[in-house]
């Protein structure tokens, strides 16, 4: 029985419920574009809901009446919830029923994203716990389903809004948002969904290409009962030609193959094959789980042929080098916060980066959901993950971000579009880089950890200033001036005085004993020209770097800017800051609701200004 098919059973809440139902929920497309399989439900929409401030509840036995109804994925502070509350909550809880989909085999439920702890009670019975504001989280709840054909899930969720050492990134801790930080985001932000698989199943899969021997890896874990003989099938392909039909054993619960392809030698026709923003090629992968001709499961996915690397001073896309022109994407949504709308914002988003010129986006401090990935895979963006910041040190705020750091990159690791990891930003949660050594190694630590399960990306360890090692060597720098920026970094400053003297943001670029070794220097965060009328309504607030009070002041002063940057050649990328305005942050090229300030070709014309109009195959 197709999961699509199941009809959602209503649940009637008391009638003393104080918000107003809401009977929408977003549009929304496979929550693991990677791992697809056709028997799944969609569990958003309608859930029960109630604040427990006190903490006084430590179980569903334990909560006295349900007082909201809300709009599951969306976070109680956001309006499109049905609740808007951005009050201090360090409790909530959840409850949804849904018809038990009829079939063989094992029932899993999946989390999409809890902020920040999650436990998880199916008819009553305590199943687990899952700490991590951004990663995902998967249940087996075969075992404690009952006869009477309905489901009961319950959710505590746990955020305490004043915690700086859990990984929070741009979620403020003050009860308004100040600066730039932005309200809270508390509770499920990500889909919630189910999917009835087989007794072995598949439980995860890695892709990784070697654009170098024309080879794609495959590493599959399988998870359930595991008969010996399992085989499993991988088949890739792109459009009706398929390049590859193999079939493996399955040793101790898991495969790791490399998959060679027919090299086809000459550039014009391997460039056919490759992925890049330019011409984003997916080979499209179906793999089949068999056992005694048995089929136990099976699942669709995709991956790339595609490099990225460093060489020299440059950044390199496929062997060739590359000219990174980013924007910075904070990635919320006036109404939904971080959750995006629907699954049509995410690719709204992509379409408009590009649209304006940008070859790539820095989503910053914050872990997009999977399909905006998919979207950015699909449609050709490049992306740098960056891991949202704890703001304290501390042995806690460490493991926690160690940890979950890991499962970000085991959850998104597979997608062709993302190009770099960052895992610090501005030296935050490590205030002290400079003088202490603890600080030092937690960076170097990172670093060096991100490489050890990514060897394949280049990786920015702190991306703005005090670097230690790196991949990449990140500049932030806000200077109102273009002149100034020319002058800093143009051809007649001497490496050994921009690293030893120049400071922006009062900071020195590298480290004792770190010093720039030729790596790639880009300018990872700069502008942030606000537009700010002066009849703004509390326009004291509006945050920006610099402001213009007419729009063609803005498009003159953001064309004059880019210009200068784009024929900066010590640069091999920039960054610029920002995409949208977000909240008091009035600085971005879209405002809020994703409505461009000039025209948007103006933007691409003046994006696309000046030298270092790199191509895939050439710079």
């Amino acid at each position: 029985m197709n999961l699509l098919d199941i009809q959602k059973r209503k649940v009637d809440l008391p009638s003393n419920t104080d918000n107003q139902r809401v009977s929408s929920f977003p549009e929304a497309g496979y929550p693991r574009p990677q791992l697809q399989r056709s028997h799944w439900l969609n569990l958003n929409g309608e859930w029960k809901f109630a604040f427990d401030d006190e903490g006084r509840c430590v179980q569903p036995g334990d909560i006295q009446g349900w007082t909201h109804y809300i709009q599951v994925p969306f976070a109680p502070e956001s309006t499109k919830s049905g609740i808007g509350d951005t009050g201090f909550h360090p409790n909530c809880w959840y409850e949804r029923e849904f018809e038990t989909p009829e079939g063989d085999g094992r029932l899993l439920l999946h989390f999409g994203a809890v902020d920040y702890r999650a436990r998880v009670w199916v008819n009553d019975q305590y199943m687990i716990e899952h700490e991590g504001g951004h990663t995902p989280f998967t249940l087996d709840i075969t075992t404690v389903l009952n006869d009477t054909g309905i489901t009961k899930v319950t959710v505590w969720a746990q955020d305490d809004p004043g915690d700086l050492a859990k990984p929070r990134g741009k979620q403020d801790w003050q009860l308004e948002p100040h600066s730039i930080w932005y309200p809270r985001t508390s509770g499920i932000w990500q889909t919630v969904w189910i999917e009835r698989v087989g007794r072995t199943y598949i439980d995860s899969i890695r892709w990784s290409p070697d654009f170098e021997r024309w080879e794609v890896g495959c590493y599959a874990a399988i998870a359930g009962d595991a008969p010996a003989g399992i085989q499993i099938k991988v088949k890739l392909s792109i459009g009706n030609t398929v390049l590859a039909n193999d079939t493996y054993e399955v040793f101790n619960g898991e495969i790791g193959r490399r998959i060679s392809l027919s090299d086809p030698g000459i550039d014009d026709y391997r460039n056919e094959l490759l992925w890049s923003p330019e011409k984003p090629t997916l080979m499209d992968a179906h793999v089949e789980l068999w056992h005694n001709n048995e089929l136990l499961d099976e699942a669709k996915s995709y991956t790339a042929m595609r490099t990225v690397g460093i060489q020299r001073d440059r950044f390199m896309l496929n062997g060739r080098p590359y000219y990174l022109r980013l924007v910075l994407d904070q990635g919320y949504w006036p109404d939904s916060l971080m959750t995006a709308p629907d699954d049509g914002a995410l690719r709204r988003d992509v379409e408009l980066a590009k649209a304006m010129g940008f070859n790539g986006v820095r989503k910053h401090q914050k872990i997009e959901d999977p399909r905006f990935l998919y979207w950015a895979d699909k449609l050709g963006l490049l992306v740098w993950e960056e891991m949202p910041s704890a703001y304290r040190f501390t042995p806690k705020a460490v493991e926690r971000t160690t940890r979950e750091w890991a499962e970000v990159i085991r959850r998104d690791i597979s997608h062709p579009c993302i190009v770099a990891w960052v895992t610090f930003n501005e030296s935050w949660g490590v205030p002290n880089l400079v003088e202490t050594a603890a600080h030092r190694n937690y960076v170097l630590a990172m670093f060096h950890l991100t490489k050890t399960l990514d060897p394949g990306r280049p990786v920015v360890a702190n991306d703005g200033w005090e670097s230690t090692d790196t991949d990449i060597l990140a500049i932030h720098d806000y200077d109102t001036h273009p002149q100034r920026l020319g002058h800093r970094y143009g051809p007649e400053v001497k490496l050994t005085d921009l690293f030893d003297r120049k400071r922006p943001g009062g900071r020195i670029l590298t480290l004792d004993n770190f010093p720039h070794q030729g790596q790639p220097v880009m300018l990872t965060e700069f502008g942030g020209i606000a537009y700010a009328p002066v009849d703004t309504p509390d326009a004291d607030k509006v945050w920006g770097y610099e402001r213009c009070s007419n729009i063609s002041e803005l498009e003159i002063k953001y064309a004059t800017l880019l210009e200068t940057i784009n024929d900066i050649e010590l640069f091999s990328g920039f960054c610029y800051t920002q995409f949208t305005d977000t909240f008091q942050e009035a600085n971005g090229l879209l405002y809020a609701d994703r409505t461009p300030k000039f025209p948007i070709e103006a933007i691409r014309a003046a994006t696309l200004s000046g030298q270092g109009l790199c191509t895939p195959t050439s710079c």
